[in-house]
């Protein structure tokens, strides 16, 4: 990623370039659309799951937050491969990994499965991403690498909000598993238009130094030990464990949980990191994260406020649809009465960002964005209840759906537009790395503090352990199956976790916000 590329394709009339590019970059734009709608999508499938695999509380986290983390802790090492041995042939093999995963976790028979097909998920993921945008990178230049990278950035934001809808469609009239079998057909289109649309690019000539394997294997490890630690933190306890279980040894001296010996070793894992990039790029040798790239302040903002967005997106769309089954019955369709303002939205505002981006800056589309996603979320926060429907929190998801399109489409060109050329390609790579490690420490840690406060107010308003207990493992699945003088004091925990959590992300997102508010219009 340190020097230009060159698109390694025939020499054609000067033309017909510029046509395939345009249909190239619509390729490259639905293989976004694919690792993206399956970040999501199961937010909608989730209940169904829960119901049809009795996934526990820690398991419905995992099955939705491996995919993920595996994305954010192998985006970098795939876009390196990428760079040095031709994207298009990575996009090719991560496409195929990506259907037969998918294939997977449809024929998926208990959780292990499934959260292991959503693994293999996240590693297909990982290939496509960094040789998409790696690609776009290379074939557009001048203005029309700002229109690409507009399209690019509006691809992501739409479709994380297209994935629940699909997947409630999808789930209400063929099933759950039928929202990976449609990445099958996908797939094959993919394939077929990247063969024919989308020129092999590389960088020319190899390296010093190889690639960069002891960054690659210190990242995954400590981004899965943080990860692993939030999730698991209720199951295991926070301190001390809470209860014995096999294979811990427990003493009388010292009751010690593994959650926080795990969470020590991924910061430890992860100073490691910082260490050995660190040492490597003083050498001279290729890296996994150039953390000088960090210096440049347009890049250090904009990929924070990038991983915070995607810390509230992913939360809050894993809270809201277990809060509306758990607490009305709605089924995965109904569910999407809330998501649908969120998807439209999305679409409309992405295309208006980039007629305003050249008359205000793109900063400040980014920074209204933002906006409008904490005001959304904030207004979620403050209102909900236990007679809270899908149409009620219509409205604040059309106004979390403006901003989100509004700053998805514009923040990828305010992050790389101080970045020098010969780093584009490492920089892309770890803005979008960035965003995964936000969609899965988000997951976790929204998902944390729903569960935790169920468990919490059922507890207080029922005086039931035994049935607070099982909401909380349930994530509110088990509402249906409590004692009837229960079910009132279940729906009320439901709603008052669902409001918890989402002022949890409101703050997130205002911590974006602020991140935001320190860019100025010559860093764009």
């Amino acid at each position: 990623m340190t020097a230009p590329v060159t698109a390694e394709t025939p020499a054609e009339p000067a033309a017909e370039p510029g046509r395939r590019r345009w249909l190239g970059l619509a390729v490259v734009s639905l293989a976004v659309s694919l690792i993206i709608v399956d970040a999501t999508i199961v937010s909608v499938l989730l209940p169904g799951m829960v119901d049809e695999l009795g996934l526990r509380a820690t398991q419905a986290e995992w099955v939705t937050s491996v995919y993920s983390l595996v994305f954010a802790a192998l985006l970098i090492s795939f876009g390196r491969l990428a760079d040095r041995f031709g994207r298009r042939r990575m996009l090719l093999l991560g496409t195929a990994l990506f259907v037969a995963s998918s294939l997977a976790a449809a024929l998926a028979a208990g959780s292990g499965s499934l959260i292991a097909a959503r693994a293999l998920q996240g590693v297909g993921a990982a290939m496509i991403m960094p040789a998409t945008l790696s690609t776009v990178n290379a074939l557009f230049h001048g203005r029309d690498r700002a229109v690409a990278f507009g399209v690019w950035g509006s691809m992501i934001g739409g479709m994380s909000a297209v994935g629940p809808l699909l997947g409630g469609w999808l789930a209400t009239w063929q099933g759950w598993r039928w929202a990976f079998l449609i990445n099958l057909p996908i797939g094959l289109l993919l394939v077929l238009g990247a063969r024919r649309y989308v020129p092999e690019t590389k960088e020319p000539g190899p390296e010093r130094g190889g690639l960069d394997w002891a960054g690659g294997v210190l990242s995954a490890l400590g981004l899965g030990a943080l990860v692993f630690a939030l999730i698991e933190g209720q199951a295991y306890g926070w301190w001390g464990p809470a209860e014995d279980f096999a294979g811990w040894p427990v003493s009388a001296g010292l009751r010690l949980s593994p959650v926080p010996l795990v969470l020590a070793a991924g910061v430890l894992l992860l100073a490691a990191l910082v260490a050995v990039e660190r040492r490597r790029a003083r050498a001279g040798l290729p890296v996994m994260l150039d953390f000088r790239l960090f210096r440049i302040a347009s890049f250090r903002r904009g990929s924070l406020a990038a991983s915070l967005i995607s810390v509230g997106e992913l939360g809050l769309l894993f809270v809201l649809p277990l809060f509306l089954q758990g607490a009305h019955g709605d089924s995965p369709l109904q569910i999407c009465v809330a998501i649908i303002p969120l998807a439209l939205g999305s679409f409309l505002s992405g295309g208006l960002a980039s007629r305003l981006a050249p008359r205000m800056g793109a900063h400040r589309v980014v920074q209204y964005g933002m906006a409008a996603e904490v005001a959304a979320v904030l207004a979620i926060g403050l209102t909900v209840h236990a007679g809270t429907t899908g149409f009620a929190l219509a409205p604040w998801m059309l106004l979390y759906g403006l901003g989100l399109g509004l700053t998805s489409a514009q923040l990828t060109s305010v992050s790389l537009s101080e970045i020098p050329q010969a780093s584009a390609g490492q920089a892309a790579g770890t803005q979008s790395t960035a965003r995964q490690v936000g969609s899965a420490l988000g997951i976790a840690l929204i998902g944390t503090v729903f569960a935790t406060s169920l468990g919490h107010v059922m507890r207080e308003r029922s005086g039931d352990e035994l049935a607070a207990r099982e909401l909380q493992h349930s994530v509110g699945s088990a509402v249906a199956d409590l004692d009837p003088s229960l079910t009132a004091a279940a729906v009320e925990s439901l709603a008052v976790a669902t409001g918890r959590a989402a002022l949890v992300t409101a703050a997130i997102l205002a911590v974006g916000l602020i991140m935001t508010l320190r860019l100025r219009r010559r860093e764009i």
